[in-house]
């Protein structure tokens, strides 16, 4: 059976991404930690879309983890024609400071898990000549961010690599595309390490969009066969002018800002 795969669908823009693929009769493989939420999801994507909706719980911040899923999907007999990476973490504070297996989990979620799976299902794609990958970034891509140091880093491997795959996967019929969201209503900067002053300054007064437009727009975005899409027009403009700028003079700007509303 063929299914759309979508890391992260436990809540946010993995979960609205969901709802609305399922609306459109793409059956599903939802991954996250989360089995019990997970659960939930599936049953009333199935009662209400008439679709097959399944999960696998899995700490995709764990190395062995992405081999895990792929082997499950294989025992089950599904076919994953459509790939999205969309689990991701951010932290927030003084990366000295920070706890440094906090960060590294976090490249392992962000990158390393997003590169396994992309390898590890690329090959079938390939032998159907079709099939797609979406891979979430961030408008933290294009800036450097003082006070979020390894989490904005993470996202430019994300674009970086992205950009690099969609060009190699042409030549086989297989469409990758890079979509960067910009501040999203959702749990994101709920977490422990992001749930402090630091990160109270990034978000204050930011332009937020909800996880349904956000979702949305990669749906858009992916229909049009596009490679690559900044949701939100702001976030889209904020980028054009961003390129016209040196990332040295933005690093200074962002870190004078942040330690101007932190009061040091």
């Amino acid at each position: 059976m063929e299914v759309t795969l979508i890391t992260g669908a436990s809540s946010g823009i993995g979960e609205a991404l969901a709802f609305k693929l399922a609306e459109r009769k793409h059956n599903l493989l939802l991954i996250a930690r989360s089995g019990d939420k997970l659960e939930k999801h599936c049953k009333h994507l199935t009662d209400k879309f008439g679709i097959n909706a399944q999960y696998i719980a899995a700490d995709l911040s764990r190395p062995d983890s992405s081999n895990a899923v792929f082997e499950e999907s294989k025992k089950r007999n599904l076919s994953v024609t459509m790939l999205v990476n969309n689990a991701g973490i951010g932290s927030s504070g003084e990366f000295v400071r920070n706890n440094l297996q906090s960060e590294l989990s976090m490249l392992q979620l962000n990158n390393a898990s997003l590169v396994a799976l992309c390898h590890l299902f690329l090959p079938d794609m390939i032998k159907s000549k079709s099939g797609s990958i979406i891979n979430v970034a961030s408008l933290a891509a294009f800036f450097p961010s003082p006070y979020m140091a390894v989490y904005a880093a993470s996202k430019v491997f994300v674009r970086s690599f992205t950009q690099a795959l969609t060009e190699e996967c042409k030549p086989y019929g297989v469409h990758v595309l890079l979509f960067s969201p910009g501040f999203t209503a959702t749990n994101f900067m709920n977490t422990p390490a992001n749930d402090n002053a630091w990160g109270k300054t990034l978000t204050e007064g930011a332009y937020t969009q909800t996880s349904e437009q956000v979702a949305l727009e990669m749906i858009q975005a992916w229909e049009k066969k596009k490679t690559f899409h900044v949701s939100g027009r702001f976030n889209s403009f904020a980028t054009k002018i961003g390129a016209l700028i040196p990332n040295a003079v933005i690093a200074k700007v962002f870190a004078g800002s942040k330690r101007k509303k932190m009061n040091l």
